[in-house]
């Protein structure tokens, strides 16, 4: 069964909501410039002959991944599953983020695992002394496997991580027993981590050459740790193959292609003066999706002095603390809310006799309705008594198979919305600056 689909509401979008509306409709004079800009983008990422051309793997990534391969990383997840009480994923940036999104979305919020899988934990993601005393105390009463997640082996963090850890578990189990219990997603061919997988025999799993490490949560660098978990990577697989092909029957169409107006969405804002986009959920299952958002928008826009601010906020809690400034700070904000048309659970809130918190006009609504109302409430006094635009990306419930879609659809408008700013979206030079200054001063 297909995913359903995503929805862009732009009812609150203010004049960047109504820039689009003109262009899907044709487009009037004083937007044809962005419109065009787009359309450009559009056949750049399409010809593939756009700077960063070689990391467009993930383009028909969906499409071409096999359920052989599928199955095959499921079976290995289950021998790891069946003697692992806990699973570390290490990794950094895109190599832990987007499986950390999806299974932190689709987790019960009072479970350590999902599906009666094991505890996933996560390191080299940092360099914090005391979270790594604390793991390895914690790891020294639990059965434990882990995943190392680096294409060259060398990255700081990550490689400190792994040296730990891998002595811990030798040390634990013997290097033998050790060995069936490490997973390594790397080059295929070259590299650091390469060399000890082919040498230790570690089951290991190749991370493309052609997909970047902030577009590669559809590749084993996401899938693998995903299938431990007790995802469903083949509906969550099946999800972006099925918005691929929304977003290539759709081609330029401005009335069908949801990225493209997602990105002219974010464009127009850039270009009228708003500086910071705030992605925002109205559910603590989606936050850290929206860290694997702000990676791959950052990473792939911040460049050459150009690009939105990628941040984002958490209603209803965040209106305690930030909505203030949201509301009527600098007018810098714009806002994509990524809204839940329906969760799983049913909570009545229920009747009080005394009504001694004046609460009893919402007794037998549910706490999803209220929510509801709090949502509309946010974006209409954000956008018309604050001046804030705001988009709505609807997602029809939190599965597997809309994840999917969101991935796809969130990787695509990216691509788009970098090539209009004349940018590359797929590289990363500035990230070396910190590694180049924290290397001088370790006397490498």
């Amino acid at each position: 069964m297909e995913a359903p689909k995503l929805e862009l509401d732009f009812t609150y979008a203010l004049q960047a909501g109504k820039a689009v509306q003109q262009i899907m409709q044709g487009a009037a004079a004083e937007e044809r410039q962005l419109a065009d800009e787009l359309q450009q983008a559009w056949r750049t990422l399409q010809s593939r002959q756009g700077a960063g051309n070689d990391f467009l793997g993930w383009i028909d990534l969906p499409g071409r991944t096999s359920a052989a391969e599928l199955q095959a990383m499921q079976a290995r997840a289950a021998e790891l599953r069946a003697k692992s009480q806990v699973f570390v994923c290490i990794g950094i940036g895109g190599s832990y983020l987007g499986a950390k999104a999806i299974i932190e979305a689709l987790k019960p919020a009072f479970s350590l695992g999902l599906s009666g899988g094991p505890e996933i934990l996560y390191a080299g993601h940092q360099l914090s002394e005391d979270y790594m005393h604390e793991l390895l105390a914690y790891l020294d009463g639990r059965d434990y496997s882990l995943c190392i997640i680096s294409k060259s082996g060398t990255t700081t963090e990550p490689a400190i991580a792994f040296r730990l850890l891998r002595a811990h578990l030798e040390k634990k189990y013997g290097k033998e027993e050790a060995r069936t219990r490490i997973v390594a997603i790397t080059d295929a061919r070259k590299g650091a981590m390469r060399q000890l997988a082919d040498r230790e025999g570690y089951t290991a799993y190749v991370v493309p050459d052609d997909v970047g490490g902030r577009f590669s949560v559809l590749t084993p660098v996401g899938l693998f740790p995903l299938a431990v978990a007790g995802i469903d990577i083949q509906a969550l697989v099946q999800g972006a193959a099925a918005e691929a092909a929304d977003v290539a029957e759709a081609g330029n169409d401005w009335k069908r292609n949801r990225c493209l107006q997602y990105a002219c969405y974010r464009q127009w804002c850039y270009r009228h003066g708003l500086g910071v986009e705030l992605l925002v959920n109205y559910d603590p299952r989606l936050i850290y999706m929206a860290e694997w958002w702000k990676q791959l928008y950052g990473e792939s826009e911040g460049k050459e002095g150009k690009g939105l601010f990628p941040a984002s906020v958490s209603f209803t809690t965040d209106l305690h603390s930030m909505g203030q400034y949201i509301q009527q700070g600098p007018r810098m904000l714009c806002e994509t809310v990524l809204s839940l048309a329906q969760g799983h659970a049913v909570v009545e809130i229920p009747t009080d006799a005394e009504n001694g918190d004046g609460m009893n006009f919402v007794a037998g609504r549910r706490m999803s309705y209220v929510n509801a109302k709090a949502e509309e409430a946010t974006c209409t006094a954000h956008s018309a008594e604050g001046g804030v635009p705001v988009l709505r990306v609807v997602l029809p419930t939190l599965d597997e198979g809309v994840l999917g879609r969101l991935i796809y659809f969130f990787e695509t408008a990216c691509a788009l919305s970098g090539y209009s700013m004349h940018v590359n979206p797929f590289d990363q030079p500035g990230v070396e600056a910190y590694k180049k200054q924290m290397f001088k001063l370790l006397g490498k």
